[in-house]
């Protein structure tokens, strides 16, 4: 794939992605994992990795819209904040040595039990 091509697809995939997270407080990832293996031919080990450091600041960016329009409970978001930390270090740990064919399943049944979620 040519340099052009493939740059208008890494625009779609972030703008796909920042589309998912202002719409829904996240979810990003969902789309640009799929987008990044397929259509940018990245590895599935770096495509969650790298989509990690794309929503960080797409999460940022819609924290700081929420927050601007009143929206947001500082409050009631630290113990998921706190949770969160944790379970980031700890699967951040476990990633490393985990198949990508694991890798595969666990997100795929992620995002089974979210589509599930949205329709009840």
């Amino acid at each position: 794939m040519d340099g052009k091509k493939l740059g208008k697809w890494h625009l779609l995939a972030g703008a796909a992605a920042g589309a998912c997270n202002g719409l829904f407080g996240g979810g990003g990832g969902m789309v640009l994992i799929p987008m990044m293996t397929r259509l940018g031919k990245v590895s599935q080990q770096h495509a969650f990795a790298t989509s990690i450091g794309v929503i960080l600041p797409l999460c940022v960016l819609s924290t700081g819209i929420y927050f601007y329009r009143g929206q947001l409970d500082f409050v009631l978001a630290l113990p998921y904040l706190a949770g969160g930390l944790v379970g980031g270090l700890i699967g951040g740990r476990c990633f490393k040595n985990m198949s990508v064919t694991w890798l595969r399943r666990i997100f795929a049944c992620f995002i089974l039990f979210g589509g599930v979620r949205a329709l009840f």
